[in-house]
């Protein structure tokens, strides 16, 4: 088969796709593990793959991975991500799939935007960038038609843009970040303990909540702020907003939208397009599998 398999860890769960070279999907998994047991995230993507490549005769297909963390300069594995998914650095995924061809490897934004651009959302653009909220903020960039990766493999991790030196440090040490004003890791505090969950604080912004509504316009102004920003920066033809927070839709897209109108440079009228993204959680598998087509 022209195809290929791509895989993407979570922090709970591993997505599996099988897809073609002309991007049908054939399969999707999604398998969730146990984080408490020493690398039961990797028995659960030995098994699936496995299992995939009988059920599909898939001989010498390709397989692609995408993952937390810095990739290395060689594409083969994970070579940075502290504190959690133990056993993730350094891991040589072709060895350890028991393949003959290189298995190649992408930070989970990265692939995310791969799979955008291929078939979703960011497909036609050359010049585009991701931007997934949730827990935090993920974030990729493409230029020219080439994922943009940096010296070490941070670029593109457009979260931890500071918006507030004098703010509080996000995970990277970085004051009054994007993801410290959006993200759902800072829930709790921007509301003072009254809501556990951004889906619960836009809902209470849905029902008419004047508190709540002063919280939930604030972050999407900060949003467009360093949309702004980037859109300077990097100059894409569309941004692309996923992740859960972004299920809020025209709650989100329409403040948003309102925000950007008197900040946003438009030379000669031209205006980034502020696009929702369309492959959901499989974004990142699909990219992977992407990834490995084109090696």
């Amino acid at each position: 088969m022209d195809g290929a398999i791509g895989i993407d860890l979570g922090g709970s769960s591993v997505k599996i796709v099988v897809i073609t070279g002309a991007g049908e999907t054939l399969e999707k998994l999604n398998v969730p593990f146990d984080d408490s047991t020493h690398m039961n995230w990797a028995d659960k993507i030995r098994e699936s793959h496995s299992h995939l490549k009988s059920k599909f005769e898939l001989g010498a297909c390709s397989t692609g991975v995408s993952a937390p963390g810095l990739a290395s300069n060689d594409g083969r594995s994970i070579a940075y991500m502290p504190g959690r998914l133990s056993g993730l650095e350094g891991l040589n995924w072709s060895e350890f799939l028991h393949l003959s061809t290189p298995v190649p490897v992408l930070n989970d934004a990265h692939a995310a935007l791969l799979g955008e651009a291929w078939i979703g959302a960011a497909k036609g653009f050359q010049n585009v960038i991701l931007l997934t909220l949730g827990t935090g903020v993920g974030g990729a960039a493409m230029v020219d038609g080439k994922l943009l990766r940096g010296r070490i493999g941070r670029a593109g991790h457009l979260g931890h843009v500071s918006l507030d030196p004098e703010g509080p440090p996000d995970v990277c040490g970085t004051p009054g970040s994007l993801e410290v004003a959006i993200g759902n890791c800072t829930i709790q505090q921007r509301t003072n303990g009254r809501f556990q969950s951004t889906h619960e604080l836009i809902r209470a912004h849905e029902a008419g909540d004047s508190e709540a509504s002063v919280v939930w316009l604030k972050s999407v102004k900060a949003l467009a702020s360093a949309i702004c920003s980037f859109i300077n920066i990097l100059d894409p033809e569309a941004v692309i907003v996923g992740g859960g927070i972004a299920r809020a839709g025209e709650t989100l897209f329409a403040p948003l939208e309102k925000f950007l109108d008197p900040i946003e440079w438009r030379p000669g009228g031209h205006r980034a397009k502020i696009l929702s993204a369309q492959l959901g959680e499989f974004a990142g598998a699909i990219g992977a599998a992407r990834n490995a087509l084109n090696v």
